[in-house]
């Protein structure tokens, strides 16, 4: 499909949303200040809550946040639309006593996490970034910008990899070099603790993973590509925010809901992922605030709908027969429907039918996905957050290329259409 200008500001809008967003934390953190600035208020679970007809709001829990808009004319059983996505990627987090290193090279010691593709990591400049907690209880974002690289072994001191494929040691050679010098004598969460403007003495505990440095891009014949670190799933939280940014308070409709949960890549068992409990507390308390008791609460879930939306496989073109022989999305045709007999995705014929239905409202196309039978395919949250609230779910997204990498390749109109069916699935 032509890419517009609207397209190509829309990408280049999710490149600073990705460059803010190194970590789950930070991305969070990030999707709450972008909708502060557009109105929202800020809430905290320790505190009481006010909520009002009319009102929008936001609350993270820890690397999840969870946006909502309460339309003006809102009752006990005013449905929710949820437009649910992830924060985390597949890549490295760095382990306890992190500083290492050998034959005068300072390295972080780090750990697989989910299930990316570890030779894409190599030969990028890398950063750390995650939270640091303090001494005096405080928690503060760290980002060390471009400090580390997975140097790979030279091809003279392997001949064969061409020949017989590169297949990394995930212990002794994922372990990024970043600085010369005596690692007795080095610190490694010092570098960390003075990007976030404190001492490496006041930390008492991390969460940190590793990011790739380099900035998103636009390219390719009619700028038609974008390729970017974390898409999988930050594409599909940009799209939710600039829905919500865009819109405002509904006279009536849907409670519109963004839910951008963490650890989807490890399963989503956490209290910040989507098989814990933060969708359904936060939901819990609007209601309690329009006044539903649980007959009603039930009502409303029983009209609601959630868009589970995160990347699919385009279909390769150097690896076509990985793909279903039939039904083969496309970069640039548009977002997709994901589609499971095993229940990997949550799609049905009722929800098919209603995502085709927003998709026309925002005039949109739309493709389909479906695995080969050879090839299973993951899961996402939508079964997830289907079993937990039982609320009707679609699964769907945008294909892309190199999934899991430490840099994706998405369509750069697909990006922009996924956000106006978020935007058209958000008004009812």
């Amino acid at each position: 499909m032509p890419v517009t200008p609207d397209a190509i500001a829309h990408a280049e809008d999710l490149a600073d949303f990705v460059a803010a967003s190194p970590s789950s934390y930070h991305a969070a953190a990030e999707t709450a200040r972008r909708v502060e600035d557009a109105g929202f208020t800020r809430l905290h679970e320790e505190q009481a809550w006010e909520i009002v007809p009319g009102g929008r709001y936001v609350v993270v829990r820890d690397g999840a946040a969870i946006a909502w808009s309460v339309p003006a004319d809102a009752t006990a059983t005013t449905p929710t639309h949820v437009f649910g996505a992830h924060t985390d990627s597949p890549g490295f987090k760095l382990k306890p006593q992190p500083t290492t290193g050998a034959k005068g090279w300072l390295q972080a010691a780090v750990e697989v996490y989910g299930g990316p593709l570890l030779n894409s990591w190599l030969d990028r400049e890398l950063r750390l970034a995650g939270r640091l907690a303090l001494a005096d209880g405080r928690v503060v974002l760290a980002d060390t910008g471009a400090l580390l690289r997975l140097p790979q072994l030279a091809v003279h001191l392997d001949r064969g990899v061409n020949n017989n494929g590169l297949a990394l040691d995930k212990q002794a050679e994922t372990q990024p070099v970043w600085g010369l010098g005596d690692a007795a004598e080095a610190d490694v969460l010092a570098e960390l603790a003075a990007s976030a403007g404190v001492s490496a003495d006041e930390v008492r505990g991390y969460d940190v993973v590793i990011a790739d440095a380099a900035r998103g891009a636009v390219f390719g014949k009619d700028d038609a590509f974008f390729a970017s670190g974390r898409l999988d799933d930050l594409a599909s939280v940009h799209a939710g925010l600039v829905a919500f940014e865009r819109a405002g308070v509904a006279e009536s409709g849907p409670i519109a809901v963004l839910a951008a949960f963490d650890h989807e890549e490890l399963g989503s068992n956490s209290r910040s992922g989507a098989a814990g409990p933060f969708l359904e507390d936060v939901l819990g308390r609007v209601y309690d605030a329009l006044g539903a008791d649980a007959s009603q609460r039930r009502q409303a879930f029983a009209s609601s709908w959630c868009l589970s939306s995160d990347v699919g496989h385009s279909v390769h073109p150097n690896y076509a027969q990985k793909h279903d022989p039939i039904v083969q999305p496309v970069l640039g045709s548009g977002p997709i429907l994901k589609l499971n007999a095993n229940q990997r995705y949550a799609t049905d014929a009722v929800g098919s039918a209603a995502w085709r239905h927003w998709c026309d409202a925002a005039d949109v196309v739309t493709q389909e996905f479906v695995s080969n039978n050879n090839v299973p395919c993951g899961s996402t949250i939508g079964p997830i957050t289907a079993t937990r609230l039982g609320i009707r779910t679609v699964d769907v997204g945008i294909p892309i290329l190199s999934m899991h990498s430490a840099r994706e390749l998405a369509g750069v109109s697909d990006l922009h259409d996924l956000t106006r069916v978020a935007a058209a699935f958000f008004a009812g």
